[in-house]
């Protein structure tokens, strides 16, 4: 499968950028030639290096962050980065990946691949905001888990399953938001939520188009890679119209990477919306809706219905 390289993202910018002029007020709608780029464009985008990642997000939104390292078990993961902070003078729980951006930095942080001691780093704080009733923001940026030998001895399957138990039966109000690329278990191990928020530009879907066009096509080429992109719907509208997400978060114009201190305004603005909701609905509540929310995803591809039978569950 082809890597993805500072040089090809900055390429793909290049070509991309020129569609993405027309400013584009906080909060509001995309312009309509921005709504126009295709899902391939919109990966290029994600992908983009300087686009702003979890600690630039934390730097602006968040305020005394207390990060915790480790599982306890193995070792610390920097690709995730978790802790405890206050949001708008709100106590909370944050947990993200983190990519990094220069060669020292992304070796660190394996390029935002997780591993099973990341999960369980991330577990850990799930925990504690429940214990304590800290609300929980996760920030979702990553290709997908780690998959080497040393990630599958030390169980990443058991690591991410048991990441997605644990959310669903959390008893606090929980956002995820795409800020990035969303990609397979390694993205939905901080995703199971009861808001989940999706930059314009970001993307989410079980593998990425070069894996997909892989395995259909046999090649990986850029027709292929586009058409992969395009079939899988990984984009936030059609996301939206899936019912897989509940909000498209507005960019600046040109992409987050552009103004990241506006793209942050805009994410916190969201951020702040959904989690006034959510304070207000009791902890037995927010689970059997986030319940309630996943079990009807697979819905969504046979009827235009979000619970395929409400009484079923809770």
């Amino acid at each position: 499968m082809p890597n993805v390289t500072i040089q090809s993202a900055g390429a793909a910018l290049a070509e991309t950028a020129p569609r993405l002029r027309q400013s584009n007020a906080a909060g509001a709608a995309p312009a309509p030639d921005r709504a126009q780029l295709t899902a391939i464009e919109r990966v290029k985008l994600a992908r983009n290096p300087q686009r702003p990642q979890t600690i630039d997000y934390l730097e602006r939104l968040f305020s005394d962050f207390i990060e915790i390292h480790g599982d306890r078990r193995f070792g610390d993961d920097g690709a995730i980065v978790a802790g405890l902070a206050y949001f708008r003078k709100r106590p909370v729980a944050v947990v993200g990946h983190q990519r990094g951006r220069s060669t020292a930095e992304r070796l660190k942080r394996n390029f935002g691949k997780t591993h099973p001691e990341g999960y369980r780093k991330a577990a850990r704080v799930y925990s504690l905001a429940d214990r304590f009733g800290l609300p929980l923001i996760t920030l979702i940026d990553t290709q997908g888990a780690e998959p080497g030998v040393g990630a599958e001895e030390r169980g990443q399957n058991e690591a991410i399953a048991s990441n997605l138990e644990l959310m669903a039966r959390l008893e606090i109000p929980v956002i995820a938001c795409l800020i990035g690329e969303g990609g397979s278990g390694g993205a939905l191990a901080l995703g199971v939520a009861n808001a989940v928020l999706m930059q314009e530009n970001a993307c989410y879907s079980v593998i990425t188009p070069e894996g997909c066009a892989a395995i259909l096509w046999r090649e990986a080429n850029e027709q292929t890679i586009a058409q992969a992109a395009s079939a899988m719907r990984l984009c936030a509208p059609d996301l939206l119209e899936l019912g897989i997400i509940d909000e498209i978060i507005a960019e600046p114009a040109g992409g987050a990477h552009t103004d990241p201190d506006a793209a942050a305004q805009i994410l916190g603005a969201a951020i702040a919306r959904s989690l006034d909701s959510l304070v207000k609905v009791n902890p037995a509540e927010l689970r059997r809706s986030r319940e309630r929310k996943f079990a009807a995803m697979g819905a969504a591809f046979l009827e235009k219905l979000r619970v395929e039978n409400p009484g079923a569950i809770g």
